[in-house]
Parts: structure tokens; sequence; C-alpha cells
């Protein structure tokens, strides 16, 4: 069925107060409704949340799997002494940012809330090791650490004097870091601070960005991280969240519902799903991530326009895989150190970081082990057997502990990330040379269907509060947008007009600028900070 002959005529009944402007249609049946919320990750549970905030109860919540959370995604790993399997993330593990007693994280406000399990993590807990055992190589670290501090430096000078962005590579390098290809030691550590965080490697990574995602984070939030450790999961902060105004088997949420196509119009929006069924909507909220939509697992009817596609297809999708392994002893010293930085003779990134679960506040006594590959390696193990991802990984640990005697694990498990249907990545991570208003494109709507997610998150793209601030902010346009459409709107605006909590669409750009104006940091395209500046 077209969209046109579900959206015509279309009229609005309803109030603010209630079943907000549901639309009521004539011709072929859909399930109809005012809202409808794409994905049941952080972004859509939070979008949905603000709706339901706003008295706006008409929406659909649809989600792909079997449950909340998205790519916040734990499972039952090995077995604790009695035999019960404990508990690991494939997603998200961190709360990256705590906040200050003026500016709190808000998923640290919700693991408060919701009693979640977490304990800090500390990256200076560390021990280096190359093919020949323990090498201490930490001065190497505090090598980065100054370059690090200057490229900081300099990267604000570019955002704020509005000049061309670089490479993390060249940005590096004009620090005073650029590891020669075969000092393993410093391309593991350089592995370490800048690959573990971003999912992607310095030469493929905007500098600007790439400082600002942390700095941001790190600056506004505090450093220190925290690893959730909750028998419940990390998803348990979304699904607490989503109790809060759903009710047990709430017709509004429909799981395990693949949406295949969506009709969009300046009328409304129509989502047809796998098992054959369609919602009709006044708006939908899409927080599909970025490799899903760069995928095409999603047809749009029409095709997106040239400025949205370009800017899905500039984006990258990062791919971040833990590999989780439990020991019958713990062999490895955990009294000594959280993390184990490895230096392969060979190759870059190759089983870089190990960490132990096995200590105070994590697991103790789990024997539990994991390691981080990202990028290439992480697609590698995903196209190969388990048995030969911890052939590889056990000569690795035999290497670095060759005094010990190194078991085989009693259990072995890791995410194939880029062969799930729902996810194809990790998270999202900016290209050299992408500006600004480019995302502002990724962010914008198009008529009556809008985004969502870490992905289109300017200031913390790839972080979980990423997810949750667009999540929040979109809901809130649909609420002002609906109200617009009731003549409860104080005021519109025209477009490129500057501004908070207007009734009117995201702005997008036909043209783009080289670099990013310095007017384009507003809260407009998504820069709601005080300041430009992302110095250290």
């Amino acid at each position: 069925m077209h969209l046109a002959t579900l959206f015509s005529p279309l009229v609005f009944s309803g109030s603010v107060a209630g079943h907000v402007a549901q639309a009521r249609l004539q011709g072929p049946t859909c399930t109809r409704t005012t809202v409808a919320i794409l994905g049941g990750g952080m972004a859509g549970v939070t979008a949905a949340q603000t709706l339901a905030n706003a008295s706006i109860t008409d929406f659909l919540l649809l989600e792909y799997q079997d449950r909340l959370g998205g790519r916040v995604m734990h499972t039952d790993f090995g077995q604790d002494p009695s035999g019960e399997p404990y508990v690991v993330e494939f997603g998200a593990n961190w709360i990256q940012g705590l906040g200050s007693e003026t500016t709190e994280n808000p998923v640290w406000a919700l693991a408060k809330k919701h009693n979640i399990s977490n304990t800090v993590s500390d990256y200076d807990s560390i021990l280096t090791y190359n093919e020949t055992g323990y090498v201490d190589y930490s001065a190497v670290l505090d090598e980065y650490a100054v370059a690090r501090h200057r490229a900081s430096l300099h990267a604000g000078e570019i955002l704020t004097d509005n000049l061309q962005d670089m490479t993390a590579r060249s940005g590096l390098a004009l620090a005073g870091w650029r590891p020669r290809r075969n000092d393993m030691a410093a391309q593991a550590v350089e592995w370490w601070n800048w690959d573990w965080e971003g999912a992607s490697a310095p030469e493929t990574s905007s500098f600007v960005f790439g400082v600002a995602a942390e700095n941001l984070t790190f600056n506004q939030f505090g450093s220190q991280n925290n690893l959730v450790v909750d028998p419940r999961g990390y998803s348990s902060i979304i699904t607490g969240e989503a109790d809060t105004f759903l009710m047990p088997n709430d017709p509004r949420l429909r799981l395990n519902t693949q949406v295949t196509s969506i009709e969009h119009s300046e009328h409304g929006v129509v989502i047809h799903t796998a098992d054959g069924s369609c919602v009709s909507a006044a708006y939908a909220i899409a927080t599909f991530s970025l490799g899903v939509l760069q995928n095409h697992a999603v047809s749009f009817d029409p095709a997106l326009p040239d400025w949205k596609r370009t800017a899905i297809e500039k984006f990258n999708m990062g791919t971040y895989t833990k590999i989780f392994m439990q020991f019958p002893e713990t062999f490895w010293p955990a009294e000594e150190a959280e993390y184990f930085l490895y230096a392969s003779p060979t190759t870059r990134g190759w089983y870089p970081v190990f960490q132990s679960m096995d200590k105070e506040g994590f697991l103790p006594g789990s024997h539990v082990l994991f390691v981080t590959v990202v990028e290439s390696h992480a697609y590698r193990v995903e196209l190969q057997s388990e048995s030969q991802t911890q052939a590889e990984i056990m000569a690795v640990l035999r290497e670095m502990f060759p005094d010990r005697t190194v078991p085989d694990p009693v259990a072995f498990t890791y995410p194939r990330w880029t062969q799930e249907p729902w996810a194809y990545g990790s998270y999202s991570n900016w290209p050299a040379g992408t500006t600004l208003e480019m995302h502002q494109n990724l962010r914008a709507n198009v008529g009556r269907l809008w985004f969502a997610g870490e992905a289109t998150s300017a200031q913390y793209f790839g972080f979980l509060h990423g997810a949750l601030f667009e999540g929040r902010e979109v809901g809130e346009n649909i609420v002002r947008l609906l109200k617009k459409e009731e003549g409860e709107c104080a005021r519109d605006t025209q477009d490129g007009e500057e501004g908070e909590g207007e009734c009117r669409a995201r702005t997008h750009y036909s043209v783009l600028h080289g670099t990013t104006p310095l007017g384009a940091y507003s809260g407009t395209n998504g820069w709601g900070v005080n300041s430009t500046s992302i110095q250290a």
C-alpha cells in the first residue's frame, strides 16, 4: 500500500493532555498512533519517556529484539563456585564521566537510581608486556600523555579559529607523537589511548572531533570511569526507566518487531514490519544505529534526500569486540594490576589490552579475563571460529606469562557485532574533515521522520549518554511540534534562526562549508555547551 493512500485525507483530533493528535486515516488499515518510536535502546526508550512525561501517551515503541536495551547487551557466561553463571557485558560496559555537584552525567544518575553495581576502573593500573614477557615501557605511556595534551590544545585552536580539520594521525604527529611502524611498544600505547576509545585508528579519525568527544565528556563530567558489573546487566537502567511509563504487557511496546521499510511524506509516516503488519503515525523517531542505515537494512519510500544519504555514508561505524575467557585459575597478576597491555612483535592491535575481572569490586574469584579488539581485527575474529580465536589468544597469553602455567579456558565467548542485523557495528566515529554542518544533516529530520541515537550526538557520539541526550531532545521536539499543531506553541521561527525550544524542524544544510564556522557550534547543531573550547 502507498503512503498517499493511507494519509489522504489526514486530520488530527485529541488534546495534548491525552491521546495527542492521533492520525485518523481513511483507506487500508494499519495500526494508528501519533508517534512511532523505532528501536528500544537508550535513545528510543528515552524518547518514549519524554513523550510520556509530557502526557503524550499515544505512541508505539517497536523493537527488533525480544528485549529492550539495544547495544547495551549482556550475556550469561561461565560459572561461579555455586554453578550459577556470571553476567558479562557484550556492549556498553562503562559509565564514562560521573559528573560533579553541578553537572552530573545522566547515565550515572540512572545507575544510582536503579542501584546498578559498578566499580572504579583504574586506567593507571596497567602492566606492559611484549612477546618476551613483562617489559616496562610505562615511560612510553607518559610520553604519549604529554603529546596528547599538546594535541588537545592544538585541536582547540583549530576549532575556535575555524581552521581545516585533519586526521588524528596528523594532529598527534604535530604534537610530537608519530611512532615508527616497527616501534611496537609505542604502537601498543597509541592503540590503548586512541583505538581502544574510538574503535578506529588515528588514520581514519577526525582530529578535532575525536579530541572533542573525549574532552567534552571527561572535562564536563570528570575523569572517573566505572565498570558496570551488575548481575541484572547494564541494560537494567533502560528497562528500569521503561517500567516508569510502560505497564506490564503494555500494548504500546512491540518486541520481536523488525522494521523493513518506511514510507514518509509531509502528511505522516507508515512503518512496515517483517510480519506483514504496518503502523501509521503522525511522526516517527528512527533510532537505528548508523550501521543499520549504512547497510540498507531498512528501505525508505521515497528514498532519503541526497543531503541525508551523504551524511549517513560520510560517518564511520566502528566495531569494538570484547572476548571473554574464564580459566580454572587466575594465572595473571590480578593483585598487581587491572589492565595488561601487550605489544605484538609484528601486528598493531593484535589482542593488545586484557582486563582482569578477578578483582575486588568486579567478579572476585571468577578467574575471568577479557581482551578487546577493534576494527579490522574485530572483523577478522568475527569471520573465524571461536577455536581459532582462542588459539591465537592463548599463544599471546603464553608469550606474556612465560614463567607461568597458562591453562586453556573453561569458558570462552564473544559477540559478532557486524553480523547483527539490528546493529551492524558497535558505535559511530567521525572521519577526518567531517564538519559539524555535515553531522547536523545526520541529525536532521526528513519531514515527519526524525532520527536519534549516539551517532546523532555532536558532543557525545559513541557514548551511552549521547544516545540519552539525543532521545530526550528529539522527544522534546516532537512534543513541541504536537503542541504547535494544537495551537499551543508560543512562537515559531524561520529556517536558520537560532534559539532553543522553538516549534520547528531541525536545520539541515544543502550547501556545506569546507570547515566548521564558529557560529555552527550552537544548540541548533547539537552543540549546547557554553564554550567551544575542547582543550584539556
